[in-house]
């Protein structure tokens, strides 16, 4: 069916109502049309979401070419023929390429091929199981679900209440991943994943960058050695960190942007990017109509559903449970599994690691920070271990003295660290910082998420020469010490 025709003549009856058609909703709709279910999908921008247009493929697209360069610029024998710029140009091309140059039409026969209506418009829940969405033209209709609806909306960027800010027409992550050309001179506040990667992708395009940090560290949720290993990078490559400051104001004269610090620091840059945190995309979806809290996050149990609502599930950043592209699919085909469970008539079952229960969310969430060097964390940082009240151990392993390490990059500079619970003798979380070690973070994954014994890694043999021989190392550090 084609877009105008679900618009024109599909039942406003669907057994789901899908509201948001990014990576999750487009999971959800996957799951419960396999199982039979008609669904709509209502989506008020692009088909594909944040992920694909604003966030995960446009960074990675910016990110990859400065990525492999450093690498190349590591190994002996090609070091010289990679000493010159990037072709900007040529790395947003690609970057542009990557996003279908924000065109959705792809992704739009994509859900015409699992048969799923799609409904073009503002969509917001006017009560109990009843959506209402309304066009661009001011067309309007109404959609009512026999089982469930399922916010997918996603999170947006967090904007500061600063004096001047509306008028400097700042950057959020959506400018930094889509600009078309490059900044002379780029402020980036914030010092988390937005930050790192935007500061390392457009300092590497040619960009003078300065990083504007209110903590003492970047990255202050992993590990402190990743934030320390990706600040010294930075540094080097030529950006200014400066931790400890925070913008008290700002403004645009003659069209430089101006940033006033605490310290009373005057910053002068072509843009300004603030990369500091994110919120619900639920401000304007009719939560009011239902007795919840518009903009607030959606509290959900471990099949997805909303606290109180036994037909309202929210998928994704809206629970506020792991802002991540990959969980917020994972929790969709949780979601999905447990909607299409119910609609039959069957009880969910809640059983730790079943079909119905996103319980990754809390013990072994995966993260990759695309910067140089590459950080990847699973599962729970030494200070959470300990916070948590587990009795861990932390085991740590220079990444250079690995074999595969120095034939990867000559002068290889990374670090890994294991939590071990020694009570319980299995792994409570894994990070490594270094170049190329995004790789390495889905056996970190299982052996977390699946609660691997210590003993039983030993026969878990790494292959020899690679940078996973890690594993063996982290091991004998254990049995050592």
């Amino acid at each position: 069916m084609t877009e105008s025709e679900a618009t024109h003549t599909a039942p406003t009856s669907y057994d789901v109502v899908v509201l948001g058609a990014g990576p999750v909703g487009e999971n959800v709709a996957d799951r419960t049309r396999a199982a039979g279910l008609s669904t709509a999908v209502v989506e008020s921008e692009l088909v594909g979401g944040e992920c694909s247009y604003w966030a995960c493929m446009p960074s990675k697209a910016l990110l990859r070419p400065v990525i492999a360069r450093a690498d190349a610029r590591r190994v002996p024998g090609l070091r010289q023929a990679v000493q010159g710029p990037l072709d900007a140009a040529e790395v947003l091309a690609h970057r542009d390429y990557e996003t279908s140059d924000w065109n959705d039409d792809g992704q739009v026969g994509w859900l015409e091929g699992i048969g799923a209506d799609l409904y073009r418009g503002h969509g917001r829940i006017t009560g109990p199981r009843t959506v209402t969405v309304t066009g661009s033209d001011g067309s309007r209709h109404v959609l009512t679900a026999r089982h469930a609806v399922a916010v997918c909306t996603g999170s947006r960027a967090q904007l500061p209440d600063l004096p001047g800010l509306s008028e400097v027409r700042p950057w959020t992550s959506r400018e930094a991943t889509s600009a078309k050309t490059v900044p002379g001179r780029l402020v980036v506040v914030g010092g988390g994943v937005v930050a790192t990667e935007m500061a390392t992708a457009w300092q590497a395009l040619g960009s003078r960058v300065t990083l504007l940090v209110r903590g003492s560290s970047l990255l202050s949720r992993m590990e402190p050695f990743a934030g320390e290993l990706v600040a010294e990078a930075l540094t080097e490559a030529g950006a200014d960190i400066r931790t400890g400051t925070s913008v008290k104001s700002v403004s645009r004269e003659n069209g430089t942007v101006i940033a006033v610090t605490d310290t009373g620091d005057r910053i002068e840059a072509d843009e300004i990017l603030f990369a500091t945190g994110r919120a619900p995309r639920t401000d304007d979806i009719g939560l009011d109509t239902i007795g919840l809290e518009p903009g607030s996050w959606l509290p959900v149990d471990d099949s997805l559903r909303v606290t109180g609502h036994d037909w309202l599930y929210a998928v994704g950043d809206v629970n506020h449970r792991a802002l991540l592209t990959h969980q917020g699919k994972y929790q969709a085909r949780i979601a999905g599994a447990a909607i299409a469970t119910r609609a039959a008539g069957e009880s969910v079952q809640a059983e730790p690691w079943g079909p119905h229960a996103a319980t990754a969310d809390q013990a072994a969430v995966p993260q990759v920070v695309f910067t140089d060097p590459e950080a990847a964390a699973v599962g729970l940082s030494l200070a959470e271990a300990e916070q948590a009240g587990h009795r861990v151990r932390a085991v740590d392993v220079d990444l250079s003295t690995v074999a595969g390490a120095g034939l990867y990059a000559d002068g290889y500079t990374g670090r890994a660290r294991m939590i071990v619970d020694v009570e319980d003798e299995i792994l409570r979380g894994v990070t490594f910082v270094g170049p190329g070690v995004g790789e390495l973070i889905h056996s970190a994954t299982i052996a977390v998420t699946a609660q691997v014994p210590v003993s039983r890694l030993w026969h878990a043999v790494p292959s020899y020469p690679t940078i996973s021989e890690v594993w063996l190392r982290l091991l004998e550090a254990y049995r050592d010490n």
